[in-house]
């Protein structure tokens, strides 16, 4: 599919980028409050509209409907979803442009990769408006931030990331689209670099928020228990993309009087759901994201009772995802949330967990490191590095045939060889497949004395 250029003057565009957040924005603290009647008929409108357009201009809905005789009219609320059929990954990524909308959204719409659960990787499309207006919709999420940090606008966060993440393409898109006073001031960490080095990054940074993956956090917690760095208490902690045991959070809270919060989101959907103050389960994003949860028996599972977690985008109009297993398990929570938001919530939620990898000179590699090499590289179908020995890695490829396994070989091991850095031996084989947890999950890196599965 054929992205047209924008050649808009960036005044213009700017122009048109605040435009669409200044409509957004009114009452979206008050909406998380709002009666149950009210959320549940602005999530019932989103249904109705994103069927329609489905149905009208989604290439594999349009044909879903007319195969299976469904009139998109008679699916007026979430609960009519049911009639649909559960959408696998597999589904969208063996064909990703049949789910991409063909209408001017569609076409204009910035593509995405997931680093994949599964680990393949699968494209997804996001429409230009919906991106913008997610600048409004995280409001809801920053009213708890602004809380801990003590102000609204203006304060310093640091983001340990690795380049190239989806939040950087993200961010990159805002600041071409909009001009937005009192953004935080915000500096980039990586995640490749040693724990002695973005520690001593933050003690000098000083920010109110730092933001990191589960991992990540915990790694650096685990430093910080034994006297290799000091941990820098900003005044709250963000968490994202990897799971952090609640144990664990609560030991870190404990230990340095920190609160930690985290939110689900996934690049099948940027709003799903959040902590609020209480950090006692998650706030769904009902009317952005609408989420089931299916049993063993593949039945809509009650309070209290985990399961597989099947989103529906409700808000993009790139690629438009119905009924789709995300790969993740959770369980509703039973009772309304003390804080007074009104909106249904999860609890704990079980997503993927990544293996850090310990070198011999100290370093810590993290999973996305790893992934930032793969990621540009479509001929790759899987892959994953698994530790042999202290300095020694074996990188399993999977690729559709040993000439594309070829095309990327010697380019593969050579950047992660600099990745590792010298003395580690670094071996890239291809495989058929690489092997999945009992969940059906991948972890990409397999660290030394750890199962591959």
């Amino acid at each position: 599919m054929r992205r047209p250029a924008f050649r808009m003057f960036a005044p213009a565009r700017r122009l048109i980028g605040n435009a669409i957040v200044l409509r957004t924005l009114p009452g979206q603290r008050a909406f998380v409050r709002a009666p149950r009647a009210h959320i549940e008929a602005a999530r019932d409108r989103r249904v109705r509209r994103v069927v329609r357009f489905a149905a009208a201009h989604v290439p594999h809905y349009r044909d879903l409907f007319t195969r299976e005789r469904i009139d998109p009219r008679e699916i007026r609320t979430a609960a009519d979803l049911v009639r649909l059929p559960v959408l696998e990954k597999d589904d969208v990524r063996r064909a990703p442009l049949r789910f991409v909308a063909d209408t001017w959204h569609g076409r204009t719409a910035l593509p995405f990769y997931t680093s994949g659960s599964t680990g393949e990787r699968t494209l997804i499309h996001h429409d230009r408006r919906g991106l913008i207006e997610n600048i409004a919709y995280s409001e809801r999420e920053r009213e708890v931030i602004a809380g801990f940090v003590g102000r609204p606008l203006g304060y310093r966060e640091a983001v340990l990331s690795y380049p190239g993440a989806t939040v950087d393409k993200v961010r990159a898109f805002y600041a071409e689209w909009t001009w937005i006073p009192g953004r935080p001031n915000r500096r980039q960490l990586s995640v490749l670099r040693s724990i002695e080095e973005n520690a001593a990054s933050l003690a000098e940074f000083q920010p109110h928020l730092v933001f990191a993956y589960g991992s990540y956090l915990e790694a650096f917690h685990r430093a910080a228990l034994a006297g290799r760095v000091p941990f820098y208490k900003p005044r709250v902690l963000l968490y994202g993309a990897e799971p952090v045991m609640p144990a664990v959070r609560a030991e870190i809270e404990r230990t340095y009087g920190v609160p930690v919060l985290s939110a689900y989101n996934a690049v099948e959907a940027f709003k799903m759901a959040f902590h609020c103050e209480r950090r006692d389960g998650f706030h769904l994003h009902e009317d952005l994201c609408h989420l089931r949860i299916l049993d063993v028996r593949g039945m809509d599972a009650p309070p209290g009772v985990e399961g597989d977690v099947l989103i529906s985008n409700l808000v993009n109009r790139g690629t438009v995802l119905l009924n789709y297993r995300i790969g993740d398990r959770a369980a509703f929570a039973a009772d309304p949330c003390p804080c007074g938001r009104t909106l249904r919530r999860l609890q704990e939620i079980d997503g993927r967990s990544e293996d850090l990898l310990a070198l011999p000179n100290g370093r810590l590699i993290h999973p996305r490191g790893v992934w930032g090499i793969v990621k540009p590289r479509l001929e790759i179908q899987q892959y994953q590095l698994v530790q042999t020995a202290p300095a020694e890695v074996v990188m399993h490829l999977v690729t559709p045939d040993e000439a594309s396994f070829h095309t990327v070989e010697d380019d593969v091991a050579r950047a992660l060889a600099a990745l590792l850095g010298p003395g580690v031996d670094v071996r890239v084989v291809r495989s058929t497949a690489v092997p999945r947890t009992a969940a059906g999950k991948v972890r990409m890196v397999v660290g030394l004395g750890a199962r591959p599965a």
